[in-house]
């Protein structure tokens, strides 16, 4: 098991935590959690606890929108054809089945269709191939969506045959913008928008907002597509505060409600992940949603994804879902085994083992698992890695980061090996010709080992704050509850217990290596169920009764319809 470094974060200033504690009448672990993530004042608690969507900015205020909704009225008012174009993920996915579902009451049918691009046949983002169908049948006008900022030839080739765009992307423009005729990105150098961290999909809700506006349409009918943008925002590891924090709220919300109906394909996602009873959180959609909806993408057809996001029967959604739930499945054994190759050929090369970075070509790798097998890899050696396939004589892979360093900027400095690349600081994908792939290696491994500092390497675990146990109590736990949906900006809060031992008798090994005990403080007057898992190496010595300290989750555990609390172990540090 990786060793972890334990990074604890200042703690807030006391005279605000004091006066912030009097004002909420609630715990003071509680305050300081808050005081910490900026909420210092009485106002910003209300807000944070209670998200309202009157909160949600202006979509005006994002630039080029004022030219994007007229563009799409002008489509609607001249019997034009709109082609709905999105990315084959999940924030692409969601982002079309929104914008689509949305317009498609204004347009009608014969009107508005949608369009993903093949992964393989046309690869990431707009493609001639997606324009030319446009052009075929007859589609003016296309809404990109989670794609296109960097697209200035394809929109270019577009504009040549009388197709236009409007383009809804969040990531890092080029140097140049796409010729379209709006590009809404909050992360254009020149927008005023006030919240620069949107997903694909919250980009098209908020072009949506623009256009319900501009026609004097209630926004409740808009409102009632947030469980997509929950979705979005859970798969693309967005962070969650500002105004995604409050359209995470409200789609959880729906995604929740008992009462009303639910999106037909996300009820039967929820069966197939074996969360029909669970009150859903963030965590539920990155590992019980996002796995199934990406895996039509990266073993096949997208669309499969769409038809079931937009499926308006249970029976249609649950067929749709249950086609989904079996691509998914053929992934996981396709990205287990592959992931199974990559680790034994660095366990099987010494000058892999010592790299601080790992760079792997294998030439039958699937390409839809090589970014899921980057991780993989990072999770049991914690450096830079990147994972490489062929395709189309090409070598293409996917890139993963650890926290702290830019692989997109070691990639950049190896851009004269590279025919294309693109991402963020901490993924990103590339294509090289085959024969510069060893070439790639040597310099990628000089650029990290030469840049990478040794606390980069061991993986972090952020720790809020020292507590005792008998601290957490189910009221404590009530409140931790309120400070949701966690996530990046927003991150579910770690706690750290010192001189705990586990009760007599209870520290046992279950499942596949998993660490399972009741820890005890203060002579074992105060006594809470842990789970830690993949930490089995600890068992000997903590059945030898030392003390020890933890840093953990604190959770509720149901077994057999029983809840309980339970402190979900980070890591364990010998006294």
């Amino acid at each position: 098991m990786l060793e972890k470094r334990w990074i604890r974060k200042p703690a807030p200033d006391a005279a605000q935590v004091a006066q912030l504690t009097q004002a909420l009448g609630v715990n003071e672990a509680i305050v300081r959690l808050l005081c910490q993530r900026e909420i210092g004042t009485f106002e910003l608690a209300r807000s944070y606890f209670r998200p309202d969507l009157s909160q949600l900015h202006d979509p005006l205020l994002m630039r080029d929108m004022d030219r994007a909704v007229a563009r799409l009225v002008q489509a609607l008012h001249g019997g034009e054809r709109v082609l709905v174009y999105g990315d084959y993920d999940v924030d692409g996915t969601t982002s079309v089945a929104l914008v689509y579902s949305y317009l498609l009451r204004f347009f009608g049918p014969a009107r508005i269709d949608y369009y993903i691009p093949d992964r393989y046949k046309e690869g990431y983002g707009v493609s001639e191939a997606g324009i030319d169908f446009a052009q075929a049948e007859g589609f003016q006008l296309i809404i990109a969506l989670d794609c296109g900022v960097k697209s200035v030839d394809k929109v270019a080739y577009a504009n040549k045959r009388g197709v236009d765009f409007i383009i809804c992307d969040h990531h890092l423009p080029g140097a140049e913008l796409p010729a379209a005729v709006a590009v809404l990105d909050p992360k254009r150098a020149d927008c005023d928008y006030p919240f620069k961290e949107l997903c694909g999909c919250g980009v098209g809700f908020k072009l949506m907002q623009a256009f319900a506006e501009h026609q004097g349409l209630p926004e409740t009918d808009l409102y009632e597509l947030l469980d997509l943008v929950a979705v979005a925002i859970a798969a693309d590891i967005v962070p969650i505060y500002g105004e995604n924090r409050t359209l995470a709220f409200h789609g959880l919300r729906l995604l929740n409600d008992r009462v009303r109906a639910q999106r037909a394909g996300f009820a039967a996602l929820r069966e197939l992940a074996g969360l029909r009873e669970t009150e859903l959180s963030i965590t539920h959609l990155v590992f019980g949603f996002s796995p199934r909806i990406n895996a039509a993408g990266r073993m096949g057809d997208a669309k499969r994804a769409v038809a079931m996001l937009l499926a308006d029967s249970a029976e249609a959604a649950k067929e749709k879902a249950g086609v989904v739930d079996k691509t998914n499945q053929e992934r996981r054994n396709v990205d287990t085994s592959t992931a199974k190759e990559a680790l034994a050929m660095i366990e099987d090369d010494a000058a892999l083992q010592a790299a601080r970075s790992t760079v792997l070509f294998k030439p039958d790798w699937h390409k839809g698992v090589v970014g899921i097998v980057a991780s993989r890899c990072i999770d049991k050696y914690y450096r830079p890695t990147i994972i490489l396939t062929e395709s189309n004589g090409k070598a293409t892979g996917s890139a993963r980061s650890v926290i702290g360093f830019d692989v997109h900027q070691a990639i950049e400095e190896c851009a004269e090996l590279l025919d294309q690349f693109g991402g963020h600081k901490y993924a990103a994908g590339l294509t090289m010709p085959l024969e510069n792939v060893a070439a790639f290696q040597q310099k990628f491994e000089r650029i990290v080992a030469g840049r990478i500092t040794p606390e980069q390497l061991i993986p972090p675990v952020e720790v809020d704050g020292t507590i005792a146990l008998h601290d957490i109590t189910p009221s404590f736990q009530r409140l931790l509850n309120q400070m949701e949906p966690f996530g990046p900006g927003n991150a579910n809060p770690v706690f750290a217990s010192e001189n705990v031992t586990a009760a007599p008798d209870s520290a046992r090994i279950v499942g596949n290596g998993h660490l399972k005990l009741a820890l005890t403080q203060d002579g074992g007057r105060h006594r809470l169920e842990a789970i830690g898992f993949n930490m089995s190496d600890h068992l000997e010595r903590i059945q030898g009764g030392e003390p020890f300290s933890v840093c953990y989750n604190v959770e509720i555990n149901e077994f057999r319809g029983v809840k309980s609390l339970q402190l979900r172990l980070k890591d364990i540090r010998w006294e």
